[in-house]
């Protein structure tokens, strides 16, 4: 491989490393962030996402590499493009696990080699899709060489040929089964008649309409049972070079999944579990921007802020109040009064909120809005400020 491409979601390895085994900071709890990463990562729990968002960074260059792919991820052909990617990948996983659960040898090398096949054609379809198509990002325009060159090693192609041939052999075995009373035959087929075709024809002649199903429905199991293990083992003798070829591949491909690969398949899902949980705030009014950040103004401000754990609890049914807040120059100090429950608390937690990490999912990037993802602009604006909020009733 010559492409330096390691991550979508990091442009720096030690930021990864501090990120994979990470725990929710003390703050999480005060500020909601708990609820909200709980909520963002609810439907991808495999994937472990968590630890991401409890790395702030804190880095301007880190963040920017992270804005760049999410617009990118903005263009839905682009974004289709990657979920088909990370659903195929997900049959590969499905595969795996359903080979390590059966018990007949035979029938796990199959559920082996399916997995292998659908990763092979998981990782061309992508690298096909990225090939022709605008990227803006650092992330996605690495990726892209990155695949390029992997889909392109000899240790790829080889693992495809033989992947492909496999299955063309074991596709072209034809095998006939003689059942006579408590026993049964296995035997090559020699162009033997296929009678159901006649006994169709036979039966049709006689039909008057709609009529009682008496079709017996079959488990849906893939476990095999002890009579189909047992043809099985007989197909596998009738045809014993194909079968120990079976055998040796599953052995040398063990591992056959590049880790770099699988490390985007986890990574992207922080983008596509983020973007999901968002669409929902969109639809019901509320916006998302890309913030700007810079390590030399002090200035800060947002406008149409919200409390993204509270909007989560309350936005199927009653309107969400938004709130601006602007400092500038040598101004340091927000002081909150009002009344109880008058919204002093939750416009604290805003505050805290996008401080701890303001991203986007991108509607309008020239805009300046609400938005919560792990990037650390409180870090950058800590260099030059210390910030105050005083609440009184």
């Amino acid at each position: 491989m010559t492409s330096a491409f390691k991550s979508i979601l990091f442009d720096s390895p030690a930021d990864r490393a501090r990120a994979e085994h990470a725990q929710a900071p003390s703050c999480f709890v005060d500020l909601n962030l708990d609820q909200i990463v709980d909520a963002v990562t609810a439907e991808w729990a495999p994937y472990n996402l968590k630890p991401f968002f409890y790395v702030p960074l804190s880095r301007l260059e880190a963040i920017s590499y992270r804005h760049e792919v999410m617009q990118d991820l903005e263009n839905s052909l682009l974004l289709d493009h990657v979920k088909a990617f990370a659903e195929e990948m997900r049959a590969v996983r499905a595969c795996l696990a359903q080979a390590d659960k059966l018990r007949y040898q035979h029938q796990k090398e199959a559920w082996r080699l399916d997995a292998v096949y659908t990763y092979c054609r998981a990782v061309r379809e992508l690298a096909a899709n990225l090939g022709d198509r605008a990227l803006s990002s650092r992330g996605f325009g690495g990726l892209r060489e990155y695949l390029a060159n992997y889909v392109a090693s000899e240790r790829f192609v080889s693992l495809a040929a033989e992947t492909e041939n496999l299955r063309g052999l074991l596709a072209a075995i034809r095998y006939c089964v003689h059942i006579r009373s408590t026993s049964f035959t296995v035997y090559n087929y020699e162009s033997e008649r296929d009678y159901s075709a006649s006994v169709k024809e036979t039966f049709d002649k006689f039909k008057r309409g709609a009529a009682k199903d008496y079709r017996i429905k079959t488990s849906t199991s893939h476990e095999m049972n002890h009579i189909e293990a047992k043809i099985l083992d007989f197909v596998a003798k009738l045809h014993p070079k194909i079968f120990a070829e079976l055998a040796d591949y599953c052995v040398k491909n063990g591992g056959f999944m590049d880790q770099t690969i699988t490390d985007f398949d986890r990574e992207v899902h922080f983008y596509i579990a983020y973007l999901g949980h968002a669409a929902k705030f969109v639809r019901a009014g509320l916006r998302f921007c890309y913030p700007q950040i810079s390590r030399m103004n002090k200035a800060v401000h947002s406008y149409e802020g919200f409390d993204l754990a509270l909007a989560d609890k309350i936005a199927a049914d009653r309107k969400i109040v938004c709130n601006d807040f602007y400092l500038e120059d040598r101004e340091r100090i927000i002081v909150v009064t009002g009344p109880n429950q008058g919204g002093k608390t939750t416009f604290a937690r805003t505050f805290g909120q996008l401080h701890y990490s303001p991203v986007s999912d991108a509607r309008s990037p020239a805009s300046k809005r609400a938005c919560f993802c792990s990037t650390g602009c409180s870090r950058i604006l800590s260099e030059k400020s210390a910030w105050r909020i005083f609440g009184a009733s």
